[in-house]
Formats: C-alpha cells, structure tokens, sequence
C-alpha cells in the first residue's frame, strides 16, 4: 500500500492527528515510568530482611511508673523467664529494635573513633546470645555471644561494646581484602572485637535515605534498661497466633505496671513486614491504578477518532469500493493510517519518558529508567492502537459501493 495518499489524507486532519499523537506520547512517558516505579516498588518489598520471619512473633512492652535501671533488669529477666516457659515458644530475646520497624537508631562504624572519617553507617541492635537462633540468623564466620557477655544498658550509660558481630556486607565494607573476623571497629569511642560475622540482617529502615547501608546491621552484647522494650518472640509458625493470643495475658499476670497496646503492642512479622512496606504498596497500586485509566483512556481515543474518520468518509470510501477496492484494501488503509500516528506518538513519548525519568532521579534520587521498559511500552502502545482501530477499520470495509452514489 503506497503511504504518500495516506499522508496527503492525515494533513487534512491535523488537529485530529497532534491530539491522538500527543496523547499516545504522554501515554507512553507517563506509563513507562510508573512500571519502573512499580517493579522498584516490588523488588523492595520482596527484599529479603535476613530473618526467619515464619514463626517470629514482636511484642512491645512499656513499663509504667517509669522504674529505675536495676529494677527494669529484674523485671526484663523475669519476662524472659516467663516467655520461655510459654508452651510453643522457642525462644525469646529483648532488644531496642528489630528489622523493618521504622526505629532505632544508627552510628558510623569504622577503623578510628573519628566518626568524621567512618567507613559506613551501621544499624545498632541490642542483642544477647539468644538472638541468633530466635531471629533465625546464619552465622557464617566467627561465634556466637556468650552469657557472660551481655551488659544492661540505661540511658546514660555509654555505648562501648567490647565485642560486636557485624553482617558480611559490613564486614566486607569495614575489611575489603581479607576477613573481617578477630579484626578492631570502632562504633564508639572504644575498640569493638568482631567475633562473629551473619549472612544477612536488613537495617529497621525502608526509605530511600538508607538504602546505601540496608544490609549494614552490627549486634551489641546489651540489654536495653529503658522503659520501651521489644520482646522478639521465636514459635513454630503453626502455633504463632495462639501465642500471640496468649502472650499478653501471660505478661500482664507477671508485672501489671505495664502497657501492651491493643493495636500494635503483639504483631507478627508478617504484620511488620506488611506496616513497613504499606507506601510502597500504596504507590505501586497507584501507579498501577493511573496507567490502566491512561491507557483505556488513549484507546478510547482512538476508536472515537477514527469512527469519526469512518462516518467523514462513507463517501468516498464507496468511490474507492466501486472502483475495485477490496474490503481488505479499505481495512489496510485505515490500520495503516492508525500505525503511522502511533508511531508518531512512541517516537515522540520515548523522548518524554526518557526526559521525565532524568527529572524524577534528579527530584527523587530514583534510578534510571532501563531502556527496555520503554521499548516494552513503545511495543504495548503500538499493538494497542491497531487492536483499538480495528473495529473502525472493519466498519469502514463493509461500506458498499453504492455509497458513492449517495449524496453527502
């Protein structure tokens, strides 16, 4: 089919042609680049935090009539006792924090006490020896704590580990070329012994902000005596939501000056998991929910633009009819004519997908946008408008001859 009468047609229709265009351009940039932010959204909330999150249970705890340090330890070594002798608890530990809660606190970890010359930030957890088997954590060098080894820690006291145990990601970034294990960090203003070094452990934090050191966490052989605690919980997953049931009455019976809220003071991981990722849920709905109106809302478009072009053009579509084209002739002609707008728009909607992922890294700090999402869209916005066209197209074939001799 030759295209020079197919163009000489579309520059009668100009204004019809830029609106379809412009709209499969805004289309395509917009589209492309929700599906980035969609997959980013994905992947991140698919991230594996390192622990074994089947099974894991997150209780917090809030002592009343704020009690002094020693009697916090008492009363913390009493709620462990207690927790432990739970029927389907395996163990239980108390730390400040936990992955994937939005809290805590970090530090810079590396060679000197100079904090202005740290190799990286780091993610502070308090921990004792029963940390690594209740969060289910892979010990890939060095040793566990020791009893002997885990220190109360008031609000006032100072931070200065004498051991601490650090995830590979650290440890590699603290010791590039050799092991890290046996070797000196300074988290403090001290020296820190690595003794142990774990596969994976995410940072509490999910944000953009923190993502360079996500997998940096470092273990502290320190109970916190401070009057918010967390009681990290390890059942068998099948029997997690009657201990969970169960948990806070059994705390309540042991220390009443105590507050475990109803709504979030006994979670699940899965529960963490769901609260920490929830934006990025959100987002990745959002993005799906605009792309499905714009796209409906682009083939719409052209469905009513080229049923206008067929109801303009009955006439003349009868004169071609008459003088020997053929239905498939007429049907050609019109996808043809659609094609060439649509490749139009995905010409001109690369460089604004493009261009508006270059404005969201530099706004947003987002990543660059991977050349085949938008080739993936160009392909999904041309197939789109042949299949919208079509039933026009088809329309227009059946137009008879006898048309021609129709007035307009």
């Amino acid at each position: 089919m030759q295209i020079s009468p197919i163009l000489a047609a579309l520059r009668y229709h100009k204004a019809g042609v830029v609106l379809i265009a412009m709209q499969i351009a805004l289309t395509l940039a917009i589209v492309c680049n929700a599906m980035f932010i969609i997959h980013q959204r994905l992947v991140r909330m698919d991230k594996p935090s390192g622990v074994e999150e089947s099974g894991l249970l997150v209780v917090k705890n809030e002592w009343a009539g704020k009690p002094a340090t020693g009697q916090i330890a008492s009363l913390m070594a009493a709620d462990l006792d207690t927790l432990r002798k739970m029927p389907g608890v395996a163990n239980v530990y108390a730390t400040n924090t936990y992955p994937l809660s939005n809290g805590g606190f970090a530090n810079g970890i590396g060679h000197s006490p100079d904090k202005r010359n740290y190799v990286s930030v780091t993610a502070v957890y308090f921990s004792d020896e029963n940390t690594l088997s209740t969060l289910g954590l892979k010990l890939v060098e060095g040793r566990n704590f020791n009893a002997d080894e885990i220190n109360g820690l008031g609000d006032n006291d100072k931070i200065a580990p004498a051991v601490i145990i650090v995830t590979r990601e650290l440890a590699r970034r603290l010791y590039p070329d050799g092991s890290a294990l046996g070797k000196t960090a300074y988290i403090s203003n001290e020296p820190s012994i690595i003794i142990g070094i774990v596969d994976r452990l995410q940072i509490p934090w999910v944000d953009n902000s923190m993502a360079r050191w996500a997998d940096c966490s470092t273990l502290l052989p320190f109970r916190n005596l401070v009057t918010i605690t967390h009681y990290l919980i390890r059942t068998q997953p099948e029997e997690i939501e009657d201990v969970a049931t169960r948990v806070r009455a059994t705390l309540y019976a042991t220390q009443r000056l105590r507050v475990i809220r109803p709504k979030d003071g006994v979670k699940t991981f899965a529960q963490v998991r769901a609260a920490a990722y929830k934006s990025d849920r959100g987002m990745a709905i959002l993005m799906g929910v605009i792309s499905v109106i714009l796209v409906a809302t682009t083939a719409a478009g052209i469905v009513g633009l080229a049923s206008f072009w067929v109801g303009q053009r009955r006439k003349q579509i009868g004169v071609r009819r008459a003088l020997g084209a053929t239905r498939q002739d007429i049907l050609g002609y019109f996808l043809t004519e659609n094609l060439l707008i649509c490749m139009a728009g995905v010409v001109l909607g690369g460089l604004l997908a493009i261009g508006l992922n270059l404005w969201l890294m530099k706004q947003f700090e987002m990543e660059r946008i991977a050349p085949g999402y938008v080739l993936a869209g160009v392909a999904m916005l041309l197939l789109l408008g042949q299949c919208a066209v079509f039933a026009p197209a088809w329309r227009a074939s059946h137009v008879p001859p006898v048309e021609a001799t129709r007035s307009v």
